[in-house]
């Protein structure tokens, strides 16, 4: 994908990945939407602050609405409430589906449209290692990025032919506030994770792998489980 002269919307554009993810697009040369729950966080200079709420069907739409001019979308808005899925709360376990799975998905349903009426673009999913690798004690995010791996493949082949390329970001922890508890040396720069994701749209990836963990856990996957 062309980045110069593209229309981006950048959902959790206010902070973190979502906000490197802006500003380099910016840089690119590309129209950006830093799309928020509270826009007013939003403090890049030269984007455009849309409020969209992930788990809000008609922020969602309305944002669509404003956006009309939309090229390319990137879900990166999420969530992670460190929950198992048996011990933890059945409520924290629904609003990370809601919100890493759901989220991403009526986004993108309100977005194809948009997308396919000028002229075709992209769709980046920002996903995880744990996509492929579960703890127990990240059931809940980790079953909710695993089930948004799934929806990346479905919808690629869904919306090709309407001219809708779907690519996947999978990264282990960066230094944002939601791995703040980790330390520093297992962490990943945001903005070189956006850089490689960035380029990953520009040459057409369908799965963009930021980090040595998340590419040696790729390529364990056809290994299988040791489990009894």
């Amino acid at each position: 994908m062309e980045l110069k002269n593209a229309v981006a919307v950048v959902t959790g554009a206010n902070r973190g990945l979502g906000r490197h993810l802006s500003a380099q697009l910016v840089e690119r040369g590309a129209k950006v939407y830093a799309a928020a729950r509270r826009p007013g966080t939003v403090d890049l200079p030269g984007v455009t602050p849309l409020r969209l709420d992930v788990t809000d069907e008609e922020s969602i739409l309305a944002a669509a609405r404003t956006a009309a001019d939309a090229t390319l979308l990137v879900n990166n808005a999420g969530i992670s409430t460190a929950t198992p899925l048996i011990a933890g709360d059945p409520a924290a376990v629904r609003l990370e589906m809601e919100t890493n799975f759901f989220g991403p998905l009526a986004v993108t349903r309100a977005f194809a449209p948009v997308i396919e009426r000028n002229g075709g673009g992209d769709v980046l999913n920002v996903l995880s290692v744990l996509s492929w690798l579960h703890p127990a004690g990240l059931g809940s995010y980790a079953a909710a990025k695993a089930a948004a791996w799934a929806l990346t493949n479905a919808t690629r082949e869904e919306l090709a032919p309407r001219g809708i390329n779907i690519s996947a970001l999978h990264v282990g922890y960066m230094d944002t506030d939601m791995a703040a508890a980790v330390p520093a040396d297992q962490k990943a720069d945001p903005a070189e994770v956006a850089a490689q994701a960035l380029r990953g749209l520009e040459t057409g990836l369908g799965e963009i792998l930021a980090d040595e963990t998340t590419r040696y856990v790729k390529q364990t996957l056809s290994a299988g489980s040791n489990a009894a």
